[in-house]
């Protein structure tokens, strides 16, 4: 696996200062084993930022 200075120094690579501290969160997330929970609830505030916000008392209708 490379490290995150390998992956900063490559050629081409652009590569920000946020950029580089979510890849490094991420990766923590991962070696400490709390992946799924984090993924769980990265999925249900995305959710309510992107749908849940448009509707009435946050409801989002069921597909017909």
């Amino acid at each position: 696996m490379l490290s995150v200075k390998d992956r900063m120094d490559i050629t081409g690579a652009r590569w920000g200062l946020q950029g580089a501290e979510a890849v490094l969160k991420l990766r923590a997330v991962r070696s400490n084993g709390d992946f799924s929970t984090y993924w769980a609830y990265h999925l249900a505030h995305e959710r309510t930022r992107l749908h849940a916000c448009r509707y009435a008392d946050s409801i989002i209708p069921k597909a017909a």
